[in-house]
């Protein structure tokens, strides 16, 4: 009589291992990796941070400031596509703690850099960490995040998000202070990142033994032909609106500051709150945006983000000191509510290429905000810091743009018709 267990030659069946629900939100790895987000965000907040120091310390002009958060823009741009194309073919967890390493090596270089040459190498080295970082932290968000695919985004951008907030309180209360060589206690932030990238990685190389991600065949069935225009139509698009958010963002995150200085007479070190306000409300508005993405849809959050940006932003250049206050709070959270939000609408216009789209939105788009950063810099040297900032302000209404998206209605019927 059997005993009740199959054998194969006489030897006992192994029981599979149980593979995840991929239905199931894995809470204890979102928050890791936001966590680690945070990290890796906060190193590159030191970059900005640093800006007022090195600025009177090396006496560089407004476009050599440019040039600084154009090279640690650039330097990820280019290489977040390539290493999200990478990921995409084969997915390697162990990119996640040698991005936060690259990090801390151009921390030490930012910290220790005596010229303006070494400034840009260490930038270097923490665009190239980042870029690593953000399609693999991407992947383990989209992974984690079973059916809700908007929270998980919303969890991953919140911690870097709220890393970037973490400039002005930087500048402020530690490289003013102490000076450039401040930034070496960031080594520290780069190192627990490292330890915390390899507790991600392990759970990522885990659900990648137990998993089937989607295959090369899928990927390209999913890109119907008929569709493929309007898909690349779109993405262009939303890469555009995208680069005019990054370029106003930039256009506070590095010359805001200096703005306030100048016209209001307000301290370097009080110019960070008004930065921090900024920041911190973005932080909070990017949490919120993948939830009322869930419930109200993609596209409308996207165009509601730019379009509500665009009144509080034209008049910030025009409010007194006391009003700058709610303007800057109200602003950030608007036009920080569609961040995570653009990437999870890419990731429905290309289902399979979670690293490609990262690469594209975080990365490229994100990226080349630092050609805009560049492009201020040379203006507010040719023309005044007042003006500058004052036409800035209208580049949210540019996100009139996005009324030329397709609705999540028809990315969800091409899906289903690819």
């Amino acid at each position: 009589m059997g005993s009740g267990i199959n054998t194969v030659a006489g030897q006992p069946a192994t029981v599979p291992k149980s593979s995840p629900n991929p239905n199931a939100t894995t809470y204890r790895i979102l928050f890791a990796i936001s966590l680690a987000h945070l990290c890796n965000d906060t190193l590159q907040s030191v970059v900005p941070a640093i800006f007022p120091v090195i600025k009177e310390s090396m006496n560089l002009s407004f476009t050599q400031i440019g040039w600084i958060y154009f090279t640690i823009q650039l330097t990820s741009s280019i290489m977040q596509p390539v290493f999200g194309l990478y990921s995409d073919r084969k997915p390697t967890p162990m990119l996640l703690p040698i991005g936060m390493l690259l990090s801390l090596i151009g921390m030490l270089l930012l910290s220790l850099a005596p010229m303006y040459a070494l400034v840009l190498l260490g930038v270097v080295f923490i665009g190239l960490g980042s870029a690593v970082f953000h399609p693999e932290g991407s992947r383990v968000a989209h992974l984690a995040a079973g059916q809700r695919k908007g929270l998980a985004q919303s969890i991953f951008q919140v911690g870097g998000n709220t890393g970037s907030s973490m400039q002005p309180v930087i500048s402020k209360w530690i490289l003013i202070p102490l000076g450039q060589i401040g930034a070496i206690f960031f080594t520290f932030v780069a190192g627990f990142g490292v330890l915390l990238q390899l507790y991600v990685a392990k759970w990522y190389r885990g659900v990648l033994q137990t998993t089937s991600l989607p295959s090369k065949a899928k990927i390209k069935r999913a890109m119907n032909p008929e569709r493929k225009q309007a898909i690349i139509t779109a993405m262009i698009l939303l890469i555009a609106i995208v680069l005019v958010r990054s370029w106003y963002s930039a256009s506070i995150s590095s010359f805001y500051a200096f703005y306030l200085e100048e016209v209001y007479k307000i301290s370097m070190g009080n110019a960070q709150i008004y930065l921090l306000v900024f920041l911190i409300a973005g932080a909070v508005g990017t949490f919120f945006g993948g939830p009322l993405a869930d419930r109200f849809g993609k596209r409308n959050v996207i165009a509601l983000s730019m379009l509500g940006t665009a009144p509080c932003a034209m008049l910030v250049p025009f409010a007194n000191e006391y009003w700058l206050y709610p303007l800057l709070a109200i602003t950030g959270f608007i036009l920080s509510s569609s961040f995570s939000v653009t990437v999870v609408y890419a990731q429905s216009l290309l289902p399979g290429r979670v690293g490609l789209v990262s690469g594209l939105i975080i990365g490229l788009a994100f990226g080349l905000g630092g050609i805009g950063a560049l492009a201020i810099g040379e203006l507010i040297e040719y023309f005044n810091i007042s003006a500058v900032i004052q036409i800035v302000g209208f580049l949210p209404l540019l996100g009139l743009l996005s009324f030329m998206l397709p609705s999540d209605k028809k990315i969800s019927s091409w899906t289903e018709e690819a």
